[in-house]
């Protein structure tokens, strides 16, 4: 072993036991190593240099615990007998220790519930998974190796292709196991994230809280051949909870808190940056929203639609679907032309 992988050794093995001897670190280690006491102050100083720990009292009565900057990752097998919950709780629960509780609730969330969907729905070997604090934000990265989400909901779902497979997940309450899943995991998880991406064989989807569009774009970052790559990224200074995202999207009391709207930017349904024209664009967009109550039809960015776009979803579609709610936002005078058209075209 080479100096500076020992020196790494001893460094891992200070993080990994300060929680346990914050008063006789320096002792402790330099028994497991038989180094001199001084030799470990020298790694000490350098973990408190760079954030890893914080030192508190004087030079001979110094308490250690662990600093702003936090990280582990692992390889684990997707082998039926990993639980999200236990993973989570052994191995990075240490990284969240002492967030604000509007923090902690989020990554518990997104950390479950994507590496659920790894677990339960990758049909992988084996899954990366990284998560890592530093002063300003914590982040979390799930690999696995598997079919490719994407792929495999436009293979079980029989969809056109994998960017409408993208816009099905960002919908909502899309699963291909409705048995034992609710499909609103991915949805909510990235509205919680200020960051977050999927990136999936060809494609990539970015949410981010500070955009008001999100991403869909070809992936040029890593090799399409692998299977799933997720990642998270909330500020620790973000005041968002996951109660107010879940409330956006849900009923009221008397609607039984039911996970019954969602918000569908109309620009996904775009392939190539066509022009929105067709009844076969529109129905991109109509596919499954009766599973919702209330749609909201977002045209941010969208210069001009086509009058059978408009009427097969202001029109048409609101005949056959009285009971669904549906409005939009953000439209500019020609978009908004074009709607008033097909719903003055209504036969009340």
């Amino acid at each position: 072993m080479t100096l500076r992988t020992r020196g790494k050794t001893i460094r891992r093995q200070i993080l990994r036991d300060v929680k346990y001897h914050p008063n006789d670190i320096a002792q402790h280690i330099s028994q497991i190593f038989s180094i001199s006491k001084q030799a470990v102050y020298k790694h000490l100083k350098r973990l408190v240099d760079e954030d890893w720990l914080e030192a508190t009292g004087t030079t001979r009565k110094k308490i250690y615990k662990l600093g702003q900057r936090r990280e582990n990752e692992i390889i684990l097998p997707l082998d039926g007998n990993a639980s999200e919950h236990s993973i989570y709780a052994h191995e990075f629960s240490f990284i969240i220790d002492g967030l604000p509780k509007n923090i902690e609730d989020i990554i518990f969330y997104g950390f479950t519930e994507m590496l659920n969907n790894a677990i339960d729905h990758s049909q992988g070997e084996n899954c990366f998974i990284s998560v890592k604090r530093n002063k300003e934000e914590v982040s979390i990265t799930i690999i696995d190796d598997g079919e490719g989400i994407f792929k495999r909901i436009t293979r079980l779902k029989e969809l056109s292709d994998e960017k409408q497979a993208i816009l099905e997940l960002y919908k909502g309450k899309l699963t291909t196991d409705p048995e034992n899943h609710s499909g609103q995991g991915i949805f909510f998880t990235s509205k919680m994230f200020d960051n977050f991406y999927i990136l999936s064989h060809e494609l990539f989807f970015n949410h981010h809280h500070e955009r008001d569009l999100d991403v869909i774009s070809d992936n040029d970052v890593t090799n399409p051949e692998e299977g799933t790559g997720v990642y998270m990224a909330i500020s620790l200074d973000s005041t968002r909870t996951d109660k107010e995202v879940f409330d956006k999207f849900s009923g009221s009391e008397n609607e039984g808190y039911a996970f019954n709207k969602t918000i569908i930017p109309v620009n996904m349904a775009r392939i190539n940056k066509e022009n929105l024209v067709s009844r076969s664009q529109a129905k991109r967009l109509l596919i499954r929203i009766e599973n919702f109550e209330y749609v909201f039809f977002d045209f941010e960015d969208v210069e001009s639609i086509g009058q059978a776009f408009a009427d097969e979803i202001f029109r048409v579609y609101h005949q056959r679907h009285p009971n669904i709610k549906i409005a939009y936002q953000n439209t500019n005078n020609a978009v908004e032309s074009m709607i008033k058209r097909a719903k003055g075209d209504i036969k009340g």
